[in-house]
């Protein structure tokens, strides 16, 4: 956890049980001493939003993964393991928040279905249609609130699939000069996706207890990285929402990199 708050509010957190340390298997670390920690998990909060024009009052969960300002400068002091590895690394330890925004019933549904979502800025807040994100993280909270027991997984470091805002800003120019989404990624020497799902796998596994979830999604990638760490995926549920003339090149660009996305498109 952050080393300032306050040790008294930090233990009063644990003792309500709203404050948890997860290893990397989504199990309960001793609070003593934290050793073995991978995630602090902090929640439920209760977050009242307008879904359709109803008002449904969400369990909001933040997570961070255990790791301090030491480490970031660690990461790029060394810088020994390539360009990419070591661009992953900083990623994973600028100490992002991400959060899931749970379903009243989230945790008893035996299947819930899950969006597990990058961030963007300038879909989410600007309401960008250059690409689909908007229109996906509004239909997923109307899809989840109408099944029941569904959640978000809001994946904050992932701007520009992991390139951060200032990056993805200069590859949006690029692209209007021709080049696709991934071909801007790599002209700018960054990967074409160094987006890391592993986080979101351990505290829906805690949350769950290893119940399957059905995944709103279209890449396979995040399949992959949830059940790799542990969270068994029952189905993968196609979502296409938002697509438009403004953005078709996009989703075609994701298409070819294995995107499970209409042919007609």
């Amino acid at each position: 956890m952050f080393a300032y708050i306050d040790p008294a509010i930090r233990r009063r957190l644990e003792q309500d049980h709203r404050l948890v340390n997860l290893d990397r298997q989504g199990g309960l670390v001793d609070s003593s001493n934290g050793s073995g920690t991978a995630i602090s998990l902090l929640g439920p909060i209760p977050m009242p939003r307008m879904v359709g024009g109803e008002e449904v009052v969400f369990q909001w969960y933040a997570f961070v993964r255990r790791l301090q300002l030491e480490r970031v400068l660690e990461v790029a002091g060394q810088a020994t393991g390539g360009a990419e590895e070591c661009f992953r690394e900083l990623v994973q330890a600028n100490m992002s928040v991400n959060s899931v925004i749970a379903c009243p019933r989230f945790l008893e549904a035996e299947r819930p279905l899950v969006r597990v979502h990058s961030c963007c800025m300038t879909g989410d807040v600007f309401g960008s249609r250059r690409c689909e994100c908007g229109p996906q993280l509004e239909d997923a909270f109307q899809r989840i609130v109408d099944e029941g027991g569904g959640a978000v997984v809001y994946m904050s470091g992932h701007e520009g699939r992991g390139i951060g805002l200032w990056a993805k800003a200069i590859t949006y120019l690029l692209q209007d000069d021709g080049q696709d989404t991934y071909q801007a990624n790599l002209s700018l020497g960054l990967p074409e996706d160094s987006r890391d799902f592993t986080d979101a796998a351990v505290v829906l596994r805690h949350l769950l207890g290893g119940k399957p979830v059905r995944l709103l999604s279209n890449n396979p990638l995040k399949r992959e990285h949830l059940e790799g760490n542990g969270q068994p995926v029952a189905e993968m549920v196609p979502f296409t929402p938002g697509v438009c003339d403004h953005n078709l090149r996009y989703m075609r660009a994701k298409r070819s990199k294995g995107h499970m996305l209409p042919e007609d498109l």
